[in-house]
């Protein structure tokens, strides 16, 4: 499971530039994941991203 049950952000493909002269600009693709833990709301355990987790304790 590699989506927040809370927010549903999930891994995006992000690419990065490798800067050469001329036209030829190669990009080199990557996967990048949320930060999600496991808490525990109202006594079951779910995987939250951190952004969702801080929210939660501001409410709180």
């Amino acid at each position: 499971m590699t989506r927040c049950s809370q927010c549903g952000k999930k891994p995006i493909m992000a690419t990065t530039r490798k800067l050469l002269r001329g036209h030829y600009n190669p990009t080199s693709k990557t996967k990048r994941y949320p930060n999600l833990q496991w808490t525990k709301i109202g006594g079951k355990r779910v995987k939250l991203c951190t952004d969702c987790i801080k929210t939660l304790h501001k409410v709180r």
